[in-house]
């Protein structure tokens, strides 16, 4: 009688993983879905009415940067950017757009291009307040849900035009103008290093990168700058904003720094990446800050980094990849990690940190001397701490987009390749991205993309760490569990009978 039960048991759960389908093994994505915007290069941005989320709104192509933030209930949002506006004329932006999962909705900012800032007073929030038009900014997300914003390059007060250090509080409704200068061009003022200051401010720059720590402070790294000595070029200047003051942490208050590297796998006070800009970044959960890559200009060349570093909040500690510029990725066995796989250098690629702290890279762009490849990237890969794994997309460059059905994920679809897109990621592990420079789905020829994506089915329990239970490595005990486990039971058919 108990192996008829059984048997009925085990049948019913396998008709339950019939219908629901197996799940894949840890460490894979299960496909990419295509959410909205075109699948076409070079679309113009459809507005609506500000404030009011409808069907047909959707930006318009662009690139934006670093220009982005999720908020506690899970809105995407977006701000400017370089693209197409909506009469279609291509120029900086300074809109602001949310994505409810559904619809697009225009909140802030103009819809067209070329907008000077309106500062109003400094530390004051007013409606009438705005940041003028820019990209390559960076952006970072509060304790409290404000949304930060810092320099690029675009218009000041003015109307003028070149790299900007003004940083900016969004509170949801109004704009602040925090600190900086309603002027372009503005040279860093450092002060001593490791001591805050009210007259320090990081000189004007644009594509720097970001990271909150775990007390609230913000934190800016590198980029195309403006130094103490009125120089502009690549940087390695790490600075902290507590709220009120910045305080000058680590690097140097000049451009054009080579690194140092010191031991591989060893922090040390006098480690320091080079100087860079157009780095990938992320913060695990630990509160280390993580960086990638990245172009450099020592003199006439311009050089692209593959080297991973890490800083912890006193030393950097070089990780993984080179020391020397321009290498080729090792891509090994798409999904197998091994401790010679390792991406190739590249500037511009997107990045996220899933719940597990690995760390993932998609695309990105590339510059070897002459004579060597140039091309933008479609590879996504991952980092567990210890090894790299390329997990989808080709080792190729110049890749087409694969969109499929809108809506609709599957294993086949993949973003174009493509650079200085925007990243998120969502409150279910989700990974996003939107637009950028690169190909669409049909066209050999690069353009501004205004496409949004989510990668979904990002599995990834570490050995040891599923509970227990979970027998197909997707991190939960649900009823795909117990159907792989009834499906066990009928394979020993010698057990089983039927009164």
């Amino acid at each position: 009688m108990y192996n008829s039960y059984k048997a009925y048991v085990s049948y019913f759960f396998v008709a339950i993983l019939s219908i629901v389908g197996f799940c894949l093994p840890s460490a894979v994505l299960e496909g990419a879905v295509w959410v909205s915007g075109s699948n076409l290069r070079s679309q113009t941005g459809v507005y609506g009415t500000k404030g009011v989320a409808a069907p047909s709104n959707v930006p318009g192509a662009r690139v934006a940067g670093r220009n982005s933030w999720m908020d506690a209930d899970g809105n995407l949002w977006l701000f400017g950017g370089y693209g197409k506006d909506s009469n279609g004329s291509y120029g900086r932006l300074n809109d602001l757009w949310k994505f409810d999962g559904t619809n697009w909705t225009w909140v802030s900012g103009a819809k067209i291009v070329s907008q000077s800032g309106a500062y109003g007073t400094k530390g004051v929030a007013n409606p009438a307040n705005v940041p003028g038009s820019r990209s390559l900014s960076i952006s970072w997300t509060d304790a409290v849900g404000n949304f930060w914003l810092f320099g690029g390059t675009g218009f000041d007060k003015n109307g003028a035009e070149a790299s900007l250090n003004d940083l900016w509080k969004f509170d949801g409704t109004n704009w602040t103008w925090i600190s900086g200068a309603n002027t372009i061009n503005q040279i860093g003022v450092y002060g001593t290093k490791g001591v805050a200051n009210s007259a320090n401010v990081p000189g004007a720059r644009w594509s720097s990168v970001s990271w909150v720590d775990a007390s609230g402070n913000l934190w800016l790294f590198g980029g195309k700058a403006w130094d103490a000595l009125g120089s502009e070029g690549e940087i390695n200047d790490l600075w902290k904003f507590d709220g009120t003051n910045w305080t000058w942490v680590s690097g140097s208050n000049t451009i054009n720094q080579t690194g140092v590297y010191g031991t591989q796998g060893m922090a040390n006070p006098a480690n320091v990446p080079g100087s860079r800009s157009s780095s990938i970044s992320w913060t695990d959960a630990a509160g280390n800050f993580w960086l990638f890559g990245g172009i450099t200009k020592p003199a006439s060349n311009r050089l692209v980094m593959n080297d991973l570093w890490k800083f912890d909040g006193a030393n950097w500690t070089w990780v993984s990849g080179s020391n020397t510029p321009n290498q080729l990725g090792v891509y090994g066995t798409k999904g197998v990690a091994t401790p010679t796989n390792m991406p190739g250098s590249r500037l511009g690629g997107l990045s996220w940190i899933d719940a597990q702290d690995n760390l993932w890279i998609f695309g990105g762009y590339y510059i070897f001397n002459t004579g060597s490849p140039v091309g933008t990237l479609s590879d996504m890969w991952k980092f567990d701490g210890t090894n790299w794994t390329w997990v989808t997309g080709s080792s190729a460059i110049d890749q087409l987009g694969v969109y499929g059905t809108k809506g609709v994920a599957d294993p086949a679809n993949l973003p174009g390749a493509r650079y200085y897109g925007v990243s998120w990621l969502d409150g279910e592990g989700n990974m996003w991205l939107f637009g950028g420079v690169g190909y669409d789905g049909t066209e050999h020829n690069t353009g501004y993309l205004n496409d949004l994506w989510k990668f979904v089915g990002i599995i990834d329990c570490e050995p040891g760490q599923q509970p227990i239970g979970d027998n197909n490595g997707d991190c939960v005990v649900d009823l795909l569990d117990l159907a792989r486990m009834a499906l066990h039971w009928l394979e020993d058919t010698s057990i089983i009978t039927v009164e």
